[in-house]
């Protein structure tokens, strides 16, 4: 079949893969780093505990076979070596069905830490890694031309992601029918950068031009992907210029990186591709049953786009072969902050020496400048803003994160920067308060060196301490 392949998209083929191999290794290093504490034996919520009462069917993942935490380390670490070997181009190197074992494989361990990853994993970017990790296994390597049904379905999804988006937000806020939303948005969003104070900082006229250009990228711009070239590069090219405009503005894990490497086989790099064998039928075969299967899944986030009730990210099948995507429907005026502080006082009194946990991306220390850590995704920051948002989505876990500062656990401390309490002097109390921060002016900047200004609102959860306090050495 002449029309199968797509040989001026070699070098395309070649560039988003590696770097998908990069968002891969990102990826399963947060996992292999954050675990234990999150997810482990000992964590907030262990794997043991939710594959006890979850069917394998709604989650499947070699963890519900088998699972320790030296297990988990060693498919972690494996998952790191795999996305190694496949950004140093291994894959290209041997037959084209091991290519496609060797990039089944990371698609299936995170599959793994996915699906067993509960509220840890409930995000937007997880689904959309393992949904474009399952298309790059039928991209081919070197023995074969792309396959122009893959890259339609890699634009389809690139369509979906913008696009659904761009809807969520027309439907969403009214700021964004307004063009008011990014007067709030870089201040309140879940983890700014070092960078977010000066965009919020820029005339409010800028903003108007920033909301009008997102609905433009989002809601036009991705329907030009499916037009004959070069105008399908330049929309491409346009949404890569857009998303590093975000990777400046805040620290949004790999979203932005990953949809910058989702819009890399639509454009048509000028380079002449190397003299390939047509493809074998086994492998035709292959590909357009699965396109043919992706297609069919289609439909459930097609209805849910045109939906009036729309839904974000949320993900159609166990396998997160075909997802829905968007964020940022609704745009917070105010920031709250979870300020969590411990005292070595077994009876807190008024004069009791609170002293504060200071946590790796969230703001805290108002003078404490944020600093940059996307695409490496701080999973208990992240929450941490949810909860200052209600505390019904901290309820699982929060408890479980204030016993496990009550006993200095080495693996929680590890998620945080900097614990005010030595390793053999546990804190007798931990409690948490809600503050409302907000960016401090240029004069105020200038003059008191603090970013942010921050003004107690309420207590988010009493003094607490353990029942049996740990033995002291």
């Amino acid at each position: 079949m002449g029309w199968f392949s797509a040989p001026d998209y070699w070098l395309s083929r070649l560039v988003f893969q590696r770097a998908l191999a990069g968002v891969y290794l990102v990826a399963f290093l947060t996992a292999a780093l954050q675990f234990r504490a999150l997810i482990g034996e000992r964590g907030m919520l262990p794997v043991p505990r939710f594959v006890s009462r979850m069917p394998f069917r709604r989650a499947p993942s070699v963890f519900q076979l088998h699972y320790t935490d030296g297990f988990f380390g060693a498919c972690a670490g494996t998952g790191c070596a795999v996305s190694a070997a496949l950004a140093l181009g291994l894959d290209s190197r041997l037959p084209l069905w091991g290519g496609m074992l060797l990039w089944l494989l990371p698609w299936a361990l995170y599959l793994s830490i996915v699906n067993v990853g509960q509220t840890w994993y409930a995000f937007g970017w997880e689904s959309l890694l393992l949904e474009v990790g399952f298309l790059a296994v039928f991209l081919g390597n070197d023995k074969v031309a792309p396959p122009v049904v893959v890259l339609f379905l890699l634009r389809w999804i690139l369509f979906r992601v913008e696009f659904g988006a761009g809807l969520i937000k027309l439907r969403g806020d009214t700021c964004w029918r307004k063009l008011t939303c990014l007067d709030f948005h870089h201040e309140t969003q879940p983890m700014p950068g070092p960078l977010s104070w000066f965009f919020h900082h820029l005339p409010r006229p800028f903003h108007r031009v920033e909301a009008a250009a997102n609905h433009l990228t989002q809601l036009v711009v991705p329907v030009l992907l499916f037009t004959p070239q070069p105008i399908a590069t330049a929309a491409a090219s346009l949404m890569i210029a857009t998303q590093l405009w975000l990777v400046l503005s805040g620290n949004f894990s790999w979203l932005n990186w990953l949809t910058i490497v989702l819009a890399l086989p639509a454009i048509r790099l000028p380079r002449t591709p190397p003299p390939a064998p047509g493809p074998p039928v086994w492998y035709e075969a292959v590909v357009l049953t699965v396109a043919a299967l992706l297609l069919w899944l289609s439909r459930r986030p097609v209805r849910n786009m045109v939906s009036r009730h729309q839904i974000m990210n949320r993900s159609f099948d166990p396998l997160h072969l075909v997802n829905s995507y968007g964020a940022f429907g609704n745009v917070s005026r105010i920031r709250h902050e979870v300020v969590v502080e411990g005292t070595t006082d077994t009876v807190p009194r008024v004069d009791s020496d609170w002293r504060e946990y200071e946590f790796k991306g969230k703001p805290g220390d108002p003078r404490r400048w944020p600093r940059q850590f996307a695409p490496y995704h701080l999973r208990l920051d992240w929450m941490m803003w949810f909860a200052a948002l209600s505390p019904g989505y901290a309820e699982p876990w929060f408890g479980a994160l204030v016993e496990r500062l009550l006993e200095n656990d080495r693996d929680t401390l590890r998620l945080l920067r900097r614990s005010p309490f030595p390793p053999d002097e546990p804190p007798r109390c931990v409690r948490a308060r809600l503050f409302r921060y907000r960016y401090t002016s240029w004069r105020e900047l200038r003059e008191t060196g603090a970013c942010w200004e921050r003004t107690f609102v309420r207590e988010y959860l009493p003094p607490t301490r353990l029942a049996t306090p740990p033995q002291r050495s």
